[in-house]
């Protein structure tokens, strides 16, 4: 429980501890480099592995049900103006109708203009 070790990045677990050169999970058995995390960390990748970016355009790929409430956000609805941040709902976003959502990369496709 060393407050100075990054979380597991499968499991987000933060019981993780240093085993020779590599951290481990002990949740889930992850094994990852110190230098391997800090670089995998700064990449935020949709559904089929493009790099996403502060200020992308993306559409939803599937269904998803809004927390809360009854809706449905439909698949193909299109976002502009993501914002990237870190957790498990990596993009913050502002949804037509829907008001300030978080999405998870996940189920987003990064739209080429």
């Amino acid at each position: 429980m060393n407050d100075t070790l990054p979380p597991c990045p499968e499991c987000s677990s933060v019981f993780t501890y240093q085993l020779d050169a590599l951290l481990t999970c002990p949740e889930c058995g992850h094994e990852w480099s110190p230098e391997v995390q800090a670089d995998a960390s700064a990449e935020v990748r949709d559904s089929v592995g493009n790099v996403l970016a502060d200020g992308d355009t993306v559409t939803v790929i599937k269904d998803l049900k809004v927390k809360g409430s009854s809706s449905v956000l439909k698949v193909g609805t299109k976002v502009r103006g993501i914002r990237l941040v870190a957790g498990d709902h990596d993009i913050d976003c502002k949804i037509p109708k829907f008001g300030q959502m978080s999405l998870k990369s996940q189920f987003v496709k990064k739209v080429v203009e």
